[in-house]
């Protein structure tokens, strides 16, 4: 029998499975953070630090309690998370290493290939001779191994050794032991991972079982394209065959969409929604998404759901942008109510506030605005600034 859910029934059925319905205030702790990101299954890394890193914002919107000293203990003396890729360069569970080896042969594969149309031919030459480096002369930041007469140009322009590295961390030979000022420090994956997590190799179609399982428990519901979308780590043809030769374990869902539209045909567990036991309903206060959260991460599910249509500007033209450089979506209960434009200034010690946007039929209330206000001024002390500042015109125009 095929199920219709509510537009509102699954946005707090995906919100409870990205870890958004429990209670922001609950003490974490080191444990409860490994249990949260094997959870939500990952947390996406990037460079940005307008105002706070993508991974620590993403932890910190799901728990105020989050301590980055613990992710540190994780990553680099547990070795309980390790950095690879998903859709882009995330933290993920060390107990899914074993895994990502079917990734690593994959991108073996795929990715000098790939490369070659944009690196001077030869540079597949400092692989070997950058690998035994690493065996004999232990980690290394990419930039002790820069020869001296390289002229650095971007990611188009690696020197060779940094070439080397990138290959050998993205088809599984080595491992980041630690950042430096947010610089990789690359080391040979068993001496960053703990032996329990090497684990034997899983065979293919156990390996594509897992994907899809794991996927669509995070998801709570999804079509295939999206169950092979959220790892990346399987093609959609591959998630469309295990959803064909599990129908006896799933059941047809319809989404209804935000705009009230055609219900969409997704696939769920069997036993759904008996699977998700009573779906909390998510805290009522204001909260501050990262551009990157996996909550938004697909950006057609998130206008599907919520009615909101998000895309970073970082690369597009000034004049261009509609928001601005770097905006940040408001969760409030269970929809996405706004957007704000700010950044840390960490001289004067502020966290300056340039512009809000309401999305529509979102009224800026005093008690809305209360609890925006309560929420910048944690996301303030979390960040390392003592206030916010709100600069002149930040509400804007009928605001």
């Amino acid at each position: 029998m095929t199920i219709l859910l509510s537009n509102a029934e699954a946005r707090r059925i995906f919100l409870a499975r990205q870890g958004l319905s429990a209670r922001p205030d609950r003490l974490l702790g080191k444990e409860g953070l490994l249990r949260l990101i094997h959870d939500i299954g990952f947390v996406q890394v990037d460079s940005i630090a307008t105002v706070e890193r993508a991974h620590h914002q993403i932890l910190f919107s799901r728990n105020q309690t989050y301590r980055r000293e613990h992710l540190t203990d994780l990553l680099e003396k547990d070795g309980e998370l390790f950095e690879n890729w998903t859709h882009d360069a995330s933290i993920i569970p060390s107990a899914f290493f074993r895994y990502w080896k079917h990734r690593f042969r994959r991108e073996d594969a795929t990715i000098i290939e790939r490369w070659r149309k944009w690196r001077e031919p030869g540079f597949e030459a400092a692989f070997e001779e950058t690998y035994q480096r690493i065996v004999s002369g232990g980690a290394v930041l990419s930039r002790e191994l820069k020869a001296d007469d390289h002229k650095s140009g971007g990611w188009w322009n690696w020197h060779p050794n940094k070439t080397a590295l990138e290959y050998l961390w993205r088809t599984g030979k080595v491992a980041i032991a630690r950042r430096e000022n947010f610089q990789k420090v690359y080391d040979l994956v068993e001496r960053v991972l703990p032996p329990h997590h090497h684990g034997e190799d899983v065979e293919h179609d156990a390996f594509v079982d897992w994907a899809c399982r794991s996927a669509l428990e995070r998801l709570g519901f999804a079509t295939h394209g999206e169950i092979a979308a959220f790892w990346d780590l399987i093609s959609p043809d591959e998630a469309k065959a295990w959803v064909e030769a599990h129908r006896d374990e799933l059941r047809p869902v319809l989404i209804e969409p935000s705009d009230g539209g055609k219900p969409r045909a997704s696939h769920a567990f069997a036993d759904f929604p008996a699977c998700l036991g009573n779906v909390p309903e998510p805290p009522n206060r204001l909260r501050v998404l990262s551009p990157f959260d996996p909550l938004i991460r697909d950006r057609n599910r998130t206008e599907r759901l919520f009615g909101y249509f998000y895309r970073i500007e970082v690369f597009v033209p000034e004049p261009k942008r509609q928001y601005g450089y770097y905006v940040f979506p408001l969760l409030e209960g269970d929809r996405l109510v706004g957007r704000i434009d700010m950044k840390a200034d960490r001289k004067a010690g502020t966290l300056d506030v340039k512009r809000l946007w309401w999305e529509p039929k979102v009224r800026a209330a005093a008690g809305r605005l209360e609890k925006l206000e309560a929420e910048l001024s944690r996301l303030a002390k979390f960040s390392g600034v003592e206030e916010v500042r709100y600069l002149d015109g930040w509400r804007g125009e009928g605001a």
